[in-house]
């Protein structure tokens, strides 16, 4: 039996018909959990829609002794995700895991994409992450236990050309999970980001050469999520991981300088440039209060 267990935990996995989402699915019903497999069944662009690829996976999971139920549920629609934590609850009683993972795209170069191509990949990745994660947070609170997952992306935490809107996506799991890690952590719910690359049909038309595509596999990421939703499992953390490889990732900020209120300038910032930008010194905060409290620390010493 695999050390990490999931007996008697509910788990929703969303966008789990198919690729990422339903590696995670199946490695968590494996271990032991009930699984809600929802997958709206639409094209990689967000069109259309089937029940057809949830209800594989879900029968996949039954028919190997587990325990699972499709939903076709469309992320950025509050009734339909309120229903399926509610279907979830009535057959089992909670929900202990929400990975967050549907997502479409719609790449284009900025000055190509439409607004509309824009706020369609923000609504399911950003909005249909805190729409799911909204649903299921009273739930947690009330059993004192939650683990969720946002899907992040190399593209959110770095940046990748034409693709603004899936990128800004995904650099607003970041924020998400810090402020819920804060909110949550009296409760036990530990939140934490995903940003993995691996080989989905969400990727295959990117350009990777087919041998490292091999490597990509979504297994491999799968490993990282399990961990990041087990029970010792810790909060606010990123995982950057792919092919085999992880990675913990940080937001930091430089030491920087204090300038005096005479020198509070552009220029003065332009002269002192090179000693804001050394990242010889870094910091890693906690909240929104620690610079703040860094800053004031320097002005302290240059006024003392």
């Amino acid at each position: 039996m695999p050390n990490i267990s999931f007996k008697d935990r509910v788990a929703i996995v969303t966008g789990a018909g198919g690729g990422l989402g339903r590696a995670h699915a199946l490695e968590l019903a494996k271990r032991g959990a009930k699984v809600v497999v929802n997958d709206l069944g639409g094209a990689v662009d967000g069109t259309g829609g089937s029940a057809s690829a949830a209800e594989d996976v879900a029968n996949h999971i039954n028919a190997s002794g587990g325990e699972a139920i499709a939903d076709g549920a469309n992320v950025t629609k509050a009734g339909e995700v309120a229903a399926m934590v509610k279907a979830a609850t009535d057959k089992w009683g909670r929900v202990d895991i929400l990975i967050n993972n549907a997502g479409i795209l719609r790449d284009k170069t900025f000055h190509k994409m439409t607004l509309d191509d824009f706020k369609a990949v923000i609504d399911v990745h950003l909005i249909g992450s805190a729409t799911c994660t909204h649903a299921v947070w009273p739930v947690m609170r009330e059993q004192n236990y939650g683990r969720v997952i946002f899907t992040s992306s190399p593209s959110g935490l770095h940046g990748i050309f034409g693709q603004a809107n899936y990128g800004a996506a995904k650099a607003g799991m970041i924020g998400l999970m810090n402020a819920l890690h804060l909110e949550g952590a009296k409760y036990d719910i530990r939140v934490n980001v995903l940003s993995p690359s691996a080989r989905t049909r969400m990727t295959e038309d990117l350009g990777i050469p087919e041998p490292v595509l091999e490597m990509l596999t979504p297994e491999a990421i799968t490993a990282a999520a399990v961990f990041l939703v087990s029970d010792d499992a810790p909060s606010r953390q990123i995982i950057s991981c792919a092919g085999g490889g992880y990675a913990s990732a940080h937001i930091v900020e430089t030491g920087g300088v204090y300038l005096p209120p005479e020198k509070q300038t552009a220029d003065e910032i332009a002269a002192h440039w090179d000693r804001i930008s050394d990242k010889a010194d870094v910091n890693y905060y906690q909240d929104s209060n620690g610079p703040i409290a860094t800053f004031m620390a320097k002005a302290q010493q240059r006024n003392g």
